[in-house]
């Protein structure tokens, strides 16, 4: 049976098909369009799994949606109407899309698969998705599941069972009282962009000092012991404005919000730190209720904050669970491969079976260029390259240019479903190396110099490298843990704020963060056999297992998914290689590209 997972109309659109409970693709639709949050229906990736799968759309036997709509539309409608006259205005800002689009999904899915399917469409509950997403994955047989986001149709929360085939909702947190939404706000607040720059509040949280905590406490949020809570809606703007917070919110935390792109202060670095703090706690609290709740050991999360990697690190922990999965693609994207599993098993009834290994398969979901494309397009492009018929060269190779610093765009297998760069898409470098966080975030990403990269490490090596359990796995890129104490290098306490980021911190600075911690990533050979291979080289060279992954893109643009995406990316940039399958070009001898840099840059927002 094909069934096919669709989440578009609201931010990162995507699309996933199912065969007899198997994943087959997964893909964002931004990656096609290079349009960074592109929500508009997925007919890329819909073509793309579609092709994957081998089988046309009047093949499917059913279509799955992520969210209900007019679910959704009841909780916009009432949210408005509470808020009238202040509220009028959000109201007819929003109120013609929905009228043209969103009030009529079954007809727009009609014709975004081009009126070929003549099945039913499965509607689901927003936060269903995201713990279908969570637990039929995962490699639990039982798991309690934690669901955490903006908001869904009316929930921004839940607490649920999985166990076998079904999932068992229990407790719902309600809008407008949400921890994204909270979050969310606080990212406003510090002058970033709300849905794509909590990534830099949580980056920036280290910064600071959580000086601001006790008063978000005693002010913003009133929160009780099992995690839920009410939120004091005086200060927050978004349920009748189209800003995140009120004035009232100015007076509490020393001034008004940080203009975009104006110099980050420490009174932002403070914010940063403190709603860091709130949003741990809270996340603890829950974890904690959950498990007295239900007994059950095991704990699976989805929803946008499950990107949160250092909130779910504490949990690891801190918190009462034997072990934790997360669910790679977390946002509104994983809604499409959660609701085509939950058709698959809750609502046809069909089988799961838990082996102890997740069925996520590295994440690697998403399309793969043959060689053949490859060639035609580098020729074209008039590209000097090498290709290697020898994987275990080309790995040597790649590992040598590393340990000479130097930087590597790495192109190979199947595209990562989710946010993360897991080794498919990624830009490589030597964590080794002091300089190397400032050089690529500068001169290759063109982001902010505060922002941290994340280590990748081999699996049998981690806990030697970071404070974790020995076998303990992070393949997805979601926990940060502590950099092990006999890795560090003394620094001076004295410094604060930004001045922290020059400091040496260990014998891997390019990937410690300003707080001893990384955001690990284990490398098994099951799961990423080429990106391995590259490391044990690379460990072989050098005696580290450890270096430096980062997203194949620069700021404001999505990852990359063709050999023309990489080549442009590569050329528009300060990379030194660049790695497509089996084919190495060194930026020292290409020909001039014709690739205006400024112009390429311009494309892409910043976010």
């Amino acid at each position: 049976m094909n069934i096919l997972g669709i989440s578009a109309y609201y931010h990162d659109s995507a699309a996933c098909l199912v065969q007899d409970g198997r994943l087959v693709a997964a893909a964002q639709e931004e990656r096609f369009t290079r349009k960074k949050h592109d929500a508009e229906f997925p007919k890329n990736a819909v073509e793309y799994c579609l092709s994957e799968a081998g089988i046309r759309a009047a093949e499917l036997d059913l279509v799955t949606f992520y969210d209900k709509p007019l679910l959704k539309f009841d909780r916009i409608l009432e949210t408005y109407l509470s808020h009238t006259p202040r509220g009028f205005k959000l109201f007819m800002m929003g109120l013609p899309v929905w009228l043209k689009q969103k009030l009529h999904t079954p007809r727009e899915l009609d014709k975004g698969l081009g009126g070929q399917y003549k099945g039913r469409y499965v509607f689901l509950e927003h936060h269903e998705s995201h713990a279908a997403s969570a637990f039929f994955p995962s490699p639990f047989e039982e798991a309690v599941i934690m669901t955490l986001d903006g908001v869904g149709e009316w929930d921004t929360g839940s607490i649920a069972v999985g166990r076998g085939n079904k999932i068992e909702m229990l407790e719902e947190l309600k809008f407008p009282h949400s921890l994204g939404l909270l979050y969310s706000a606080f990212t406003y607040f510090t002058g970033f962009k709300v849905n794509s720059g909590e990534y830099k509040l949580m980056g920036l949280a280290p910064y600071g000092e959580p000086i601001y905590a006790e008063r978000m406490r005693e002010k913003l949020i009133d929160l009780k012991e099992d995690g839920s809570f009410r939120m004091d809606m005086d200060y927050f703007a978004y349920t009748r404005d189209d800003v995140m917070t009120s004035p009232k919110m100015d007076s509490l935390f020393d001034g008004p919000p940080r203009k975009s792109e104006t110099d980050i202060g420490q009174r932002e670095m403070n914010i940063a730190a403190s709603i860091q703090a709130v949003t741990e706690e809270i996340m603890l609290r829950i974890a904690r209720h959950a498990r007295e709740k239900t007994g059950i050991p095991n704990l699976v999360m989805a929803g946008g904050v499950a990107l949160n990697c250092v909130g779910n690190g504490r949990i690891l922990r801190e918190g009462p669970f034997d072990d934790v999965w997360i669910q790679p693609a977390a946002g509104d994207a994983g809604g499409a491969l959660g609701a085509a599993l939950f058709t698959w098993h809750q609502l046809l009834d069909e089988p799961r079976n838990a082996t102890g290994k997740d069925s996520q398969q590295g994440s690697l979901l998403g399309p793969q260029a043959q060689d053949s494309e490859i060639r035609e397009f580098l020729d074209s492009a008039g590209a000097v390259y090498r290709h290697y018929d020898d994987e275990e060269k080309l790995c040597d190779t790649v590992a040598e240019l590393i340990a000479t610093e130097k930087v590597v765009g790495h192109m190979g297998g199947r595209m990562e479903f989710g946010p993360r760069a897991l080794g498919s898409r990624s830009i490589l470098g030597d964590a080794r190396s002091p300089k190397m966080q400032s050089v690529m975030n500068l001169k290759i990403k063109f982001r902010e110099s505060f922002r941290p990269f994340a280590p990748s490490v081999l699996q049998e090596d981690a806990h030697e490298w970071f404070d974790m359990k020995e076998g303990q796995e992070s393949p997805y890129m979601l926990i940060v843990a502590p950099v092990r104490s006999d890795k560090l290098k003394e620094v001076d306490p004295g410094m604060t704020g930004l001045e922290k980021l020059h400091q040496e911190r260990s014998v891997i600075p390019a990937v410690t963060h300003v707080d001893n911690s990384a955001r690990v990533q284990t490398i098994d050979p099951e799961r990423f056999p080429r990106y391995y291979g590259i490391i044990k080289a690379f460990k072989e060279k050098t005696g580290c297992p450890v270096i430096i992954n980062t997203s194949f893109n620069v700021r404001g643009e999505p990852i990359v998914c063709t050999p023309a995406d990489a080549y442009r990316c590569f050329m528009a940039t300060h990379m030194d290689a660049l790695v497509i399958e089996g084919f190495v070009l060194l930026k020292e001898d290409q020909p001039d590209a014709g690739i205006d840099r400024e112009a390429y840059l311009s494309k892409f927002e910043l976010d």
